[in-house]
């Protein structure tokens, strides 16, 4: 068992009273873990204190064998991600926006930079500005960013957000793709629950920032005929409902 992500008992309480609370969970190399919940349930806190966006009020979080907050250079260095909106240079082509980020990384050059924009369907819009581009459009760019440095880690923030149904299929082809052949570990948030059951090897349901579950997703569906049933099962019973 090769784990990549450690949340050991994690909560990150803002002054408003929302976050996520006891947050307590591992991954494995290849895995594409869900963080399935609505929105405000503390998915984005999470994601947040695993990329050192946030410091946790309590527990660790550990990334490769390293503390985030102790030593995040080391913990976020085989780390990508896109959480929430992509950090796009709007005035600024797809390529010199990659070609920027790609003097953070030493061995990521131009041929790596055709390849990325190869992988996320973006090749024929190189040339153009980001700030031409659709909703869709810029998520795609804001994956082509997360992979570009060839992590080992990667966390994404509704990914398929304003995508269409092809490009939808696209990206979730693109995660199980290197999930399976080149052993990358997925964290994903979604609201969708349908397209956490359609990419992901295990779920994490999270609602009110509280961690309802966590499972395969076979035990999930064992016995719910769908993800989405089996989620409001959760929610129900912590709201202590008959599940109909």
């Amino acid at each position: 068992m090769d784990i990549v992500l450690q949340l050991d008992h994690v909560s990150k309480v803002y002054s408003n009273g929302r976050g996520a609370r006891n947050i307590d969970f591992s991954v494995e190399r290849g895995e594409v873990v869900g963080l399935l919940g609505p929105n405000g349930s503390g998915k984005t806190t999470i994601m947040k204190a695993v990329c050192g966006l946030s410091q946790p009020t309590e527990g660790t979080v550990t990334v490769f064998g390293s503390n985030v907050v102790q030593d995040r250079e080391a913990a976020l260095a085989k780390v990508g991600a896109l959480i929430e909106q992509p950090a796009l240079f709007e005035n600024l082509t797809a390529w010199d926006n990659l070609r920027l980020a790609a003097r953070y990384y030493p061995n990521v050059d131009a041929a790596r930079m055709e390849k990325i924009l190869g992988l996320v369907g973006l090749t024929p819009y190189r040339k153009e500005k980001c700030g031409k581009f659709s909703l869709g459009m810029k998520q795609r760019m804001g994956l082509a960013l997360a992979l570009l440095s060839e992590p080992e880690l990667v966390i994404l923030d509704e990914p398929t957000n304003g995508l269409d149904i092809e490009a939808t299929v696209e990206i979730r082809e693109i995660i199980i793709r290197l999930a399976r052949e080149k052993g990358v570990t997925f964290l994903v948030a979604s609201h969708l629950a349908g397209e956490i059951e359609k990419m992901c090897s295990k779920v994490l349901v999270l609602h009110e920032g509280e961690m309802l579950a966590f499972d395969t997703r076979e035990e999930a569906l064992r016995l719910h005929p769908s993800l989405e049933d089996y989620f409001l099962a959760k929610v129900r019973d912590k709201k202590g409902s008959v599940v109909l």
